[in-house]
């Protein structure tokens, strides 16, 4: 997907919030700032929005000298759904469609998004919650129970910490045997790591790798070559949250883009209102003959 004029007001919000948390000197502020206004000034909007927030976060890194901004958000999010993992997994179990409950509470566990929302608080994650068990979801369930029957290796792109514990619920409900989670390399935003993978439980359930990169996003050429070819050899994939949705929305992969969306940008892009449920299907592009 590509980057958007309303995508620019993100970015400087974005880089205000996320340097303001590390630093209280308005220099050092001000300078980050003005470096983003310079690299977006001269962006490629042809890019996707994720290679933008990448430049922002590692220049905060590097004048602040703080690796990872968002460390304590993470663990605070880990924490406070695992403390609810029991009554979650309950709920699931006792579900008329287990299978269709757990993806619910995977994509409402998208809202816990740093990125997109600075005043994040529990509360604001146990409405979205609450409401994503009633919310309208359009999916066709014997598609996607055929999608994966059918695939003998499914790699499985998470996305925020916190939310990963809602992943974990779902891949319960899936062939753990032909399951990988892959996670960011490096930390970005409250983006999971293998730290946080570990902190929830989910690498004694399932394999688990890093791509190589510091995007929100899965930015292929910027991943490790391990990653990009395990990417390329799974039969199905799951990614979930906008930022990989924004990076691989046009990867001509078959794949399950599970995400709330958050912005309108977003949201024209797919066709949906803000704050939908989405579980989109998009396709491996059809192989090009070859000229004789």
């Amino acid at each position: 997907m590509k980057s958007y004029l309303e995508c620019i007001p993100c970015f400087v919000r974005q880089t205000l919030e996320s340097v303001s948390m590390v630093s209280e000197e308005e220099s050092v502020r001000e300078e980050v700032l003005r470096s983003v206004l310079l690299d977006v000034s001269s962006m490629d909007l042809s890019d996707p929005p994720p290679l933008m927030g990448q430049r922002i976060h590692r220049l905060i890194r590097e004048k602040t000298n703080i690796l990872d901004p968002y460390s304590a958000v993470k663990k605070q999010y880990n924490q406070a759904v695992l403390a609810r993992y029991d009554r979650f997994q309950s709920q699931i179990q006792n579900a008329a469609d287990p299978l269709e409950t757990a993806i619910r509470l995977a994509i409402a566990g998208n809202i816990i998004d740093c990125g997109a929302f600075a005043d994040l608080n529990e509360a604001a994650v146990k409405k979205s919650i609450e409401s994503a068990l009633n919310e309208p979801l359009l999916w066709d369930r014997n598609e996607f129970r055929k999608a994966v029957d059918d695939a003998e290796s499914i790699l499985y792109l998470a996305d925020n910490a916190g939310e990963i514990v809602f992943d974990r619920l779902l891949i319960e409900q899936l062939p753990m045997e032909k399951i990988t989670v892959a996670v960011r390399g490096y930390p970005i935003l409250n983006d999971v790591t293998l730290a946080d993978a570990q902190e929830v439980g989910l690498m004694d359930m399932v394999d688990v790798i890093d791509n190589g990169s510091d995007a929100p996003g899965t930015i292929l050429s910027d991943c490790r070559e391990d990653f990009v070819k395990r990417f390329h050899e799974s039969d199905l994939i799951f990614a979930k949250g906008q930022g990989n949705y924004e990076t691989l929305s046009d990867a001509g992969r078959d794949i399950f883009f599970l995400l709330k969306a958050k912005c309108p940008v977003i949201a024209r892009d797919i066709g949906c209102k803000v704050g939908a449920l989405i579980l989109k299907r998009t396709f491996a592009a059809a192989p090009v003959a070859a000229e004789i």
